[in-house]
C-alpha cells in the first residue's frame, strides 16, 4: 500500500498526521503537487513535482494508483476516480469516500458549482479545526489497522 497525497490543498496537519504514520508504519507517501512540497526527510516520503495546470496532480495520481492504494484529497471529482480504479479515498476531514456516497458528492459538488457560475455566492466549507485533524486521524487509524 502507498499513500497518495493530492498535495496542494491538503492541511498541513493532515501531512502531518500521514508523516508520523508512515514512520511508525514505514509505509510509502507520494506527496503531489504543481507546487515545491517540503516533506520530512528519511523515511518512505517523496514527492511529486508536476506540470501546473488543471487536473494535472489529479492526472498524475489516477494513472499510478493500485487498487492497494489510500488517496487523500479533498477532490470529489478525483475521488470518483479513485473509486473507479478499486483504491480508498479520504478527504481531509476523514470522510471515506465510496460507491454508496459518490455519485450524491458529485451532484452536490455540480449543483454548487451551477450556483457559483451563475453569480450566486455559496461561501466555502468550514474553518479546518481539531475536530478535522481527529477525525481524519481515526480514519486513517482504521484503514491502516485493516493491513
Amino acid at each position: 500500500m502507498k499513500i497518495w497525497i493530492d498535495a496542494d490543498a491538503c492541511p498541513k496537519v493532515i501531512k502531518e498526521v500521514v508523516f508520523k504514520a508512515s514512520f511508525k508504519l514505514n509505509i510509502e507517501v507520494i506527496l503531489v503537487a504543481n507546487s515545491y512540497m517540503s516533506f520530512p526527510h528519511g523515511g518512505r516520503i517523496s514527492s511529486i513535482q508536476v506540470d501546473q495546470g488543471a487536473d494535472v496532480a489529479d492526472s498524475y495520481i489516477v494513472e499510478n494508483i493500485t487498487e492497494a492504494d489510500l488517496v487523500i484529497t479533498a477532490d470529489i471529482p478525483l475521488a470518483s476516480l479513485i473509486i473507479e480504479k478499486n483504491a480508498i479515498a479520504i478527504n481531509p476531514r476523514g470522510e471515506l469516500y465510496t460507491e454508496d456516497n459518490i455519485s450524491e458528492r458529485l451532484s452536490i459538488r455540480n449543483f454548487m458549482q451551477e450556483l457559483r457560475d451563475g453569480g450566486l455566492n455559496t461561501g466555502g466549507p468550514a474553518p479546518f479545526g481539531v475536530k478535522d485533524k481527529a477525525a481524519f486521524a481515526n480514519s486513517l487509524n482504521k484503514i491502516l489497522s485493516k493491513l
